[in-house]
């Protein structure tokens, strides 16, 4: 008998009747022949609702009281999917990540998962239960309960997957699978019948929102193929894979966004080794992920240091430099939020020349400014302002012919 594990976003488990409906498609998973492990997030919008009542009781919640908090949002969503499933007729058991043996590192809010022993989990269904698994949370080894970040329910998915040795993954959400760009954006943008690992890596990375950048390299790094699919009809959705001869044929897979960034930049740094050092040990001590670096060319013995990050985190960046500025003996720190990342992404870009140089001429017939430029053997990425980042996704997947 084969082991499927399926993983069901918030949207999916929105309301009672979706958890219904989740609910016979679990059951209706088992009555095909297979044992089934079902991950689920917290129901859209209890995430944000419980963070809303941290700040109102709290201006500065500690983080380990926060993860106990946003722990029970998928504890509810277990224990009704599991009531709903029972209600039709079937035994299933909800289990938390902790009792599913997720351990974690001691990280609270954004914690890695360390150790997986799932002993009880396959207990249950040796004992023909279908297992319903809090997503996003595990334990630390002291019994601290953590969680994983925004998007950890996909984590919790693959990482299961891996340690029972399911025969399959799927990932349901609210969208039908990958598309070469978001179909909101770009109403063009076509559904791919598979991705690589590195593609979807890239994609995740760059401002797609169908799975956290995590889960994808916990899946590259354990060999776990999964399907993104639909949990709302029946259509087959986007298989993720190791990459294969026949990807290399498409030089570019898609188009990605991200918006919400900011830039920073350190201005008129002394260029001498250890001042790039100090400024990004700080801001790795303060646990902030960057992204785009740029370094300029140095003048009369200084050099301006810029990088991106998301714009939720400037505050932080800014309060973090602050000290390392007058060090390291910079003039001073700007800051600019308001920009957007723009991302074309592929594995054929390895083998075929002139990617960048379309991608660019197709902004530039936009009269869209690129700020700065960023490559990788699969991705070339560009900052733009915000304000121009739809325009500028809908004229690069034209030029690359993505659209339907």
């Amino acid at each position: 008998m084969s082991l499927i594990v399926q993983k069901y976003g918030g949207t999916s488990v929105g309301n009672p009747e979706r958890i219904k409906n989740v609910a016979r498609r679990i059951i209706a998973t088992q009555e095909e022949g297979h044992r089934v492990v079902a991950v689920v997030s917290a129901m859209s919008g209890v995430t944000d609702s419980l963070i809303k009542l941290a700040r109102e009781c709290s201006p500065a919640p500690e983080e380990r009281e926060m993860d106990v908090l946003l722990a029970t949002g998928e504890q509810t969503t277990i224990a009704l999917t599991a009531m709903a499933i029972n209600a039709m007729g079937k035994k299933a058991v909800s289990l938390t990540g902790a009792q599913a043996g997720i351990v974690t590192d001691g990280v609270h809010t954004k914690a890695k998962i360390a150790d997986l022993t799932p002993k009880q989990l396959k207990q249950y269904l040796d004992d023909g239960y279908i297992c319903i698994v809090a997503g996003f949370q595990g334990q630390t080894k002291d019994h601290r309960i953590t969680t994983l970040g925004r998007g950890g329910s996909d984590l919790t998915a693959i990482a299961i997957a891996a340690a029972v040795k399911a025969d399959l993954c799927q990932i349901f959400t609210d969208v039908d699978g990958v598309y070469t760009c978001d179909p909101r954006v770009v109403p063009t943008a076509k559904k791919l019948d598979e991705i690589s690992f590195d593609e979807m890596l890239e994609m995740a990375s760059s401002g797609s929102k169908v799975m956290q950048s995590r889960s994808v390299e916990f899946a590259k790094k354990f060999g776990v193929v999964f399907e993104v699919r639909s949990s709302f009809n029946q259509n087959p959705g986007t298989i993720v894979k190791e990459e294969t001869k026949s990807m290399e044929a498409v030089v570019v897979r898609g188009v990605s966004i991200e918006k919400n960034q900011a830039k920073v930049t350190v201005c008129r740094a002394p260029d001498r080794p250890g001042t790039a050092a100090q400024v990004f040990s700080a801001i790795a001590a303060a646990g902030i992920s960057i992204d785009m670096i740029v370094q300029n060319v140095s003048h009369e013995g200084t050099t301006d240091i810029s990088f991106t990050l998301s714009k939720d985190e400037l505050a932080k960046v800014e309060a973090a430099l602050a000290p390392v500025v007058k060090s390291v003996g910079a003039v001073g720190l700007e800051s600019r939020s308001g920009i957007a990342k723009l991302s074309v992404i592929g594995v054929g870009m390895k083998s075929h020349s002139g990617v960048a140089a379309k991608m660019f001429e197709a902004l530039s017939k936009a009269g869209i400014n690129i700020q700065m430029i960023s490559t990788s053997e699969i991705k070339t990425a560009v900052i733009v302002d915000e304000a121009k980042i739809a325009e500028g996704a809908n004229v690069v997947h034209e030029a690359f012919g993505l659209g339907k």
